[in-house]
């Protein structure tokens, strides 16, 4: 049973992720996230599909795999939301819960409207991009260096951003730089 605070954190959370310019995957996995219904190997240890012995991050890091950790705690992978807050010139700092985390985000750049709105959809983009290094390692021994994450982020986004908004400036050059210009609500 959920407290009316975090009936309220739900509430808004459901309203962040369901972004229509971003695609319908990329939104379920979000809701799995947040609701711990990925196929972390603490959830799939639970299951029993693998073993207590098979729980360790997929980074190496030494710390159990759970959604917590690879989103928020894991010393590779949490870099890249302090790569992203640069990014986006935005001071912030990473709550411990995963919901507190993208309202966070969300909300840290301010009142303006049009930002509020775009910043859910680089939250989502962080996550889709972290769930598929994850899985890349996991299941294609493939690892990329954390800059180049940063730089799938700002494609996956432009990208995403792209095909839905008539207005944004189509400068990839600037996007890399400055993504508020070229939605012109710097």
């Amino acid at each position: 049973m959920l407290t009316s605070q975090e009936a309220t954190s739900y509430d808004v959370i459901t309203y962040l992720i369901w972004h229509k310019q971003v695609r319908l995957k990329v939104l379920i996995l979000a809701w799995r996230l947040l609701w711990n219904r990925l196929p972390t190997k603490d959830n799939m240890m639970v299951g029993n599909i693998i073993s207590h012995d098979n729980q360790l991050c997929v980074t190496g890091c030494g710390g159990l795999e759970t959604d917590h950790h690879l989103f928020l705690s894991c010393p590779c992978f949490a870099s890249l939301w302090g790569l992203a807050r640069s990014w986006l010139d935005i001071s912030a700092t990473d709550p411990s819960h995963l919901h507190k985390h993208a309202i966070q985000l969300t909300y840290s750049s301010g009142g303006l409207r049009v930002r509020r709105s775009f910043l859910p959809h680089v939250w989502l983009c962080f996550v889709w991009v972290l769930w598929n290094e994850r899985n890349n390692q996991i299941f294609k021994n493939i690892e990329s260096p954390i800059l180049h994450l940063l730089d799938k982020v700002k494609l996956h986004s432009f990208w995403w951003m792209k095909t839905t908004n008539i207005n944004i400036r189509l400068s990839f050059h600037l996007w890399w730089s400055c993504p508020f210009v070229c939605l012109g609500i710097d």
